[in-house]
C-alpha cells in the first residue's frame, strides 16, 4: 500500500509537472525494502530503520538507505533529520499515510494515539503531527489532490 499511495503521488505530480525529477526506480526500491530490518536482528543502539540502511550500505546500495534512513516518524522532527529529496518525501508521506490502505495523516496519528506508547514516543507524535501535516500539504498540492481523492483512488 506505501507504493501504491506513493506512485499514484508520483503521477499526480508528473500530470502537475511534466518537468518534474522523481527517480521512480530509486523510489520503488526503498518502498520494497523500507521495513526490512524489521527481519533483521540489530546491534546495540539501532533503532528502525538503523540495521536495514546499514545492511543496504554494505551490499553497495548507499542511494536507496539514504532514502529508507529520513522514513521513521522521529526523522521529521528535526530539519537535519527530515526527509529533503522528492525520494524521501514522498516515501515518508506513504508511509505516514497508511495502515494496511490509505488512511490520512489524521486517522494515522489518531491511531498512534490510542496506542499504549511510552513517554518519549508520544513526545514525538506531537513533535511530528504538524510537520507532517506540512508535509502533506506541500506535496498534495504540488501533486493538485485532496487528501480524500488519494484515499479513494487507491482503494
Amino acid at each position: 500500500m506505501v507504493g501504491k499511495v506513493a506512485l499514484m503521488l508520483v503521477k499526480k505530480l508528473k500530470q502537475q509537472d511534466a518537468t518534474s525529477i522523481i527517480d521512480e526506480n530509486l523510489l520503488l526500491t526503498a518502498i520494497l525494502l523500507h521495513d526490512i530490518d524489521k527481519n533483521i536482528e540489530k546491534l546495540p543502539g539501532e533503532r528502525h530503520p538503523d540495521a536495514g540502511v546499514r545492511i543496504l550500505k554494505k551490499e553497495g546500495m548507499d542511494e536507496v538507505a539514504e532514502v529508507i534512513r529520513t522514513h521513521p516518524l522521529h526523522m521529521i522532527c528535526k530539519d537535519d533529520t527530515a526527509p529533503k529529496t522528492i525520494e524521501q518525501q514522498l516515501l515518508f508521506l506513504a508511509d505516514k499515510m497508511t495502515k494496511y490502505e490509505c488512511v490520512g495523516i489524521n486517522k494515522r496519528f489518531l491511531m498512534w494515539k490510542k496506542e499504549d506508547y511510552d513517554e518519549e514516543s508520544q513526545a514525538i507524535l506531537d513533535v511530528a503531527y504538524p510537520k507532517v501535516l506540512k508535509l502533506r500539504d506541500e506535496i498534495l498540492g504540488s501533486a493538485g489532490i485532496s487528501e480524500e481523492e488519494l484515499i479513494r483512488l487507491t482503494k
